[in-house]
């Protein structure tokens, strides 16, 4: 049955009103709460139908389809208008004198709540527990999406409620629910310290090396004489990548090549190919008729007698 404006549906208590923040009347205390305003008029017809209390509303804004829960504080609004918290408006994105729906609703008592505070200021409050169960006080219910306004030290706290139990819109009247927080929107998590230098030392120490692989190495080959007679010492070994030194060039622009392995032989006065970067340079080598010559030279010396002590004439000191 339609009457005046309002529709009712056995219980059901539904009409429209052009809504105002609480700032148009002299009511402070309506920002710090969920309770709205409403005329004499709704009164009259809530108190003919068998509606629960306490009286709880929806109210939705159905150019967007945006919906949340009230309770009501007074019935003194002029009619046709009621009067809500401006905070209440924007999670609605109502402007003054737009149109909001108003049905009377019943709510389950809730068990848990999740709320999430808009900045990391309010966990800085010596008891924010304290603090928020005293302002949930003025609130009758509570709606899933909604953020609702906590005034503390003359300042203005926002809280999302991310999620209700065991539906989207919840009494708190007279009833145990659990809290629970969860991050502030503004919370970024502490960066790690970065390891000292000293400390990464060990672990870089434990990583296995590959070996590179064995490079060419000159001048390692067996030499052999001129003449054909076996060497008098042996070839010093071929030296590793990690003994190599740099090659040096020498003043006839040959190049050098001095290893460990050769310092050591050089020391010990003998002779390594290629192991002439610190001496004057020798003589031209002589031609092939040359060598012959001084390998017979060398056999004739081989031949003559060699000296022998105490092997002359006998003299005696008598004459």
């Amino acid at each position: 049955m339609f009457f005046d404006g309002y529709h009712y549906h056995g219980t059901t208590f539904e009409q429209s009103y052009r809504c105002y923040p609480a700032s148009f009347i002299d009511k402070p205390q309506l920002e710090s709460g969920d309770k709205i305003i409403m005329p004499p008029s709704a009164l009259d017809r809530l108190a003919s139908l068998h509606i629960d209390y306490p009286m709880l509303f929806e109210l939705r804004n159905a150019g967007i389809e945006r919906v949340t829960h009230c309770g009501v504080l007074e019935f003194i609004a002029e009619e046709g208008m009621i009067y809500m918290p401006y905070w209440m408006m924007q999670n609605l994105l109502l402007q003054e004198g737009d149109i909001v729906r108003v049905r009377n609703v019943t709510l389950p008592k809730g068990t848990y709540v999740k709320l999430q505070p808009h900045t990391t200021d309010f966990l800085d409050i010596s008891n924010p527990k304290a603090i928020l169960e005293t302002a949930l006080r003025n609130y009758s219910c509570l709606t899933s999406g909604d953020s609702i306004m906590v005034p503390y030290n003359n300042k203005k706290y926002f809280i999302d409620i991310v999620e209700t139990k065991p539906a989207n819109a919840i009494s708190i009247i007279e009833t145990d629910c659990e809290v629970d927080f969860a991050p502030p929107l503004d919370y970024k998590e502490p960066e790690r310290p970065t390891a000292p230098a000293a400390a990464k030392g060990p672990a870089k120490a434990e990583e296995v090396v590959d070996e590179p692989e064995p490079k060419f190495n000159p001048f390692t080959g067996s030499g052999r004489r001129l003449d054909g007679r076996p060497l008098a010492y042996e070839p010093a070994p071929a030296s590793s990548s990690k003994d190599k030194q740099p090659v040096v060039a020498n003043g006839n622009g040959q190049s050098s090549v001095a290893s460990s392995s050769e310092k050591a032989t050089r020391a010990q006065g003998k002779l390594v190919f290629g192991a002439n970067a610190n001496r004057a340079p020798k003589e031209a080598a002589p031609k092939v008729g040359a060598a012959k010559e001084t390998k017979k030279e060398e056999q004739e010396k081989n031949d003559e007698p060699k000296f022998q002590a105490f092997s002359g004439k006998k003299y005696s000191l008598r004459g």
